[in-house]
């Protein structure tokens, strides 16, 4: 198979890819306008018909999408086709207790998968290879979207999920597994279990892994590049969009290649919405190209990230985006989790706290920690140590519903929470996540 999936896509000209974009576009806006109602109503504010779209140098003109647009048009409010050609939905945790959910036809889940594919020939996977996807399946769209591009690589795929991590490593060394998928944090992760087990990095097959789904450093690369013996490479994506594949890393590990025959990426500027000229930094957008279920239109990411169309010695022409640099809001990302200071507030005062409180993020043994301070009401301070454990236990479950992900809750006095002119500094990230 060599090193792409599809080459003659991969590696198509500039004109070839800008053709495929044109045609795409004209027919996607179309697509978009007679089907859902929400966004022809943003088009037709904006004063925009479908015949003005004759390329994508005309996507400037169209109307943004944002999260928020999401949680109103929630849950059907912007499915492009009838529900019975939908054969598959995914979700991401919502910033209001609403989640994102997006749908997806055969189709879609087919082009998902070719995207997938691509990125595993690109670390050089091939029918060969045995793929551990340590990503979580069920909504998430991590495990899915990389088992499918193992079954399209011809890999022999271990489903595994997260956790149990014995039996992780039990697979892995008995079955030699080849290539590993999993957030970068699981992968140091096992890599210190292996060696605690007291085996060496030249013990295990691996040779690459696929790591995305949250941030991390280029030290953090090398350092899961040492103690698993790999190269170790970057995926991005998100459900909105597919999910992981939208980019991906080749073997240059300088960037990760937008498969651009289905996505067209845009950098604005994030205050004025702007078009920014190439190379510049501004927040990432994205326009699916030929998604059918769930074609979301210039769809801001509120990554910030840099576009770049140099060369590439792997022989891709499909432009690169860097890993993204922080993000256009308030967002965490902790254990994979996408993370608001919002849904924190709705559980506080839906509990009858004030939304007095801090968020610490820090990352130990490769892994995030995530504590909240909540201040507690005069009336509700208390010396007795069991009614405040009780308490944070109950305040720890409704957050654990919320987010989906389990924070330790630290019940502190009234006005304990320090203030810099009049506001309380909300979230302390103690991760280093850039050089």
């Amino acid at each position: 198979m060599g090193k792409y999936y599809q080459p003659e896509i991969e590696t198509a000209s500039r004109e070839e890819i800008l053709r495929i974009q044109n045609e795409k576009i004209v027919k996607q806006v179309k697509h978009v306008y007679e089907n859902v109602p929400y966004y022809r109503d943003l088009m037709d504010k904006k004063g925009v018909k479908p015949e003005d779209i004759k390329s994508v140098d005309d996507i400037k003109k169209l109307p943004f999408l944002s999260k928020a647009d999401l949680r109103e048009a929630y849950p059907y409010g912007l499915l492009a086709t009838d529900l019975k050609n939908c054969v598959r939905i995914q979700s991401t945790s919502g910033t209001t207790g609403k989640r994102v959910v997006a749908f997806y036809t055969q189709n879609d889940i087919d082009i998902w998968e070719e995207c997938t594919a691509r990125a595993i020939v690109a670390v050089g996977g091939t029918e060969d290879d045995v793929c551990q996807v340590c990503y979580g399946y069920g909504l998430f769209t991590g495990g899915a979207g990389l088992h499918g591009g193992s079954h399209r690589v011809g890999c022999l795929t271990l489903p595994m999920s997260s956790g149990n991590t014995e039996r992780q490593i039990q697979f892995m060394m008995d079955l030699g597994s080849t290539i590993l998928c999993c957030t970068p944090s699981y992968a140091a992760y096992i890599g210190e279990t292996l060696a605690e087990m007291g085996y060496k990095p030249e013990d295990n097959k691996l040779k690459a892994g696929i790591f995305g789904a949250e941030p991390w450093t280029e030290e953090m690369r090398r350092n899961i590049e040492e103690s698993l013996g790999i190269k170790a490479y970057d995926i991005y994506g998100l459900t909105e969009i597919s999910g992981p594949g939208v980019s991906f890393e080749c073997e240059e590990q300088r960037g990760m290649h937008i498969n651009e025959d289905h996505f067209y990426a845009e950098i604005i500027d994030p205050d004025t919405g702007e078009a920014l000229p190439e190379g510049s930094k501004g927040e990432l957008v994205f326009t699916a190209l030929d998604k059918e279920a769930f074609p979301l239109l210039r769809y801001r990411t509120r990554d910030i990230c840099v576009l770049t169309r140099e060369k590439c010695s792997c022989g891709r022409t499909h432009v690169r985006m860097c890993k993204p640099m922080g993000r256009s809001d308030d967002m965490m990302i902790i254990r994979g989790v996408n993370v608001f200071p919002s849904q924190i507030e709705t559980v506080l005062l839906n509990q009858g706290y004030t939304p007095n409180y801090q968020i610490i993020i820090d990352r130990k043994n490769n892994s995030d920690t995530f504590d909240i301070n909540v201040e507690l009401k005069p009336e509700f301070f208390s010396d007795i140590v069991s009614e405040n454990l009780a308490k944070e236990k109950k305040l720890e479950s409704a957050m654990r519903t919320m987010l989906g992900i389990g924070p330790k809750i630290h019940l502190v006095p009234p006005k304990s929470i320090t203030r810099s002119e009049g506001k309380a500094v909300r979230v302390i990230d103690k991760r280093k996540l850039h050089d």
